[in-house]
C-alpha cells in the first residue's frame, strides 16, 4: 500500500432548494472507481460500534443518507483519521487496506458504494493481522 493512498471527503453537488427538497447524484464517471455493489445499513443502535475490519481490495464511498455517522479510519502505517458525515451530499472515500470503525446516530442510514461484489475472503477482521501488513 502506498502511504499517499488516503481516505478523503467527497462533496457531491446537490440540486434543489429548501422549499422543495434536494437531489444528489453519484455518477461512475466522477468517482474513483466503478460501482459494482450498493448496500445500506440502518436501525443500528447508537451504542453499537460497527466495522472493525479492513479490505484487501475493496474500495468504498460511504454516505450518511440520514442522520450522522462518525468513522475512524487507520492505515497500516498507524495514521488515524476521524470523519463525520452529517449531510447526504457529503461522502467519504475509503481506499483498500484501511481499518475502520463506525458509530451511528439513532436515525442514521449508511449508504455504501463499493468497488467490488461481496467477497468474504477480501475482509481482514483481525486487527493484529492488519497491523502486520506494514509492520507498524
Amino acid at each position: 500500500m502506498k502511504k499517499d493512498n488516503k481516505p478523503y471527503l467527497i462533496n457531491f453537488n446537490k440540486i434543489g432548494n429548501a422549499d422543495l427538497g434536494y437531489i444528489t447524484k453519484a455518477e461512475n464517471s466522477k468517482l474513483p472507481f466503478q460501482i459494482k455493489r450498493v448496500y445500506w445499513t440502518y436501525f443500528t443502535p447508537d451504542d453499537v460500534i460497527r466495522g472493525h475490519h479492513a479490505h484487501k481490495q475493496l474500495e468504498q464511498i460511504i454516505v450518511a443518507s440520514s442522520g450522522t455517522i462518525k468513522l475512524n479510519v487507520e492505515n497500516t502505517f498507524g495514521d488515524k483519521l476521524e470523519f463525520v458525515l452529517d449531510s447526504p451530499d457529503k461522502a467519504l472515500y475509503i481506499p483498500c487496506i484501511h481499518w475502520r470503525t463506525i458509530e451511528f446516530s439513532n436515525n442514521a442510514v449508511l449508504l455504501c458504494l463499493a468497488s467490488e461484489e461481496y467477497d468474504e475472503s477480501d475482509y481482514i477482521r483481525d486487527y493484529n493481522e492488519f497491523k502486520k501488513i506494514n509492520n507498524f
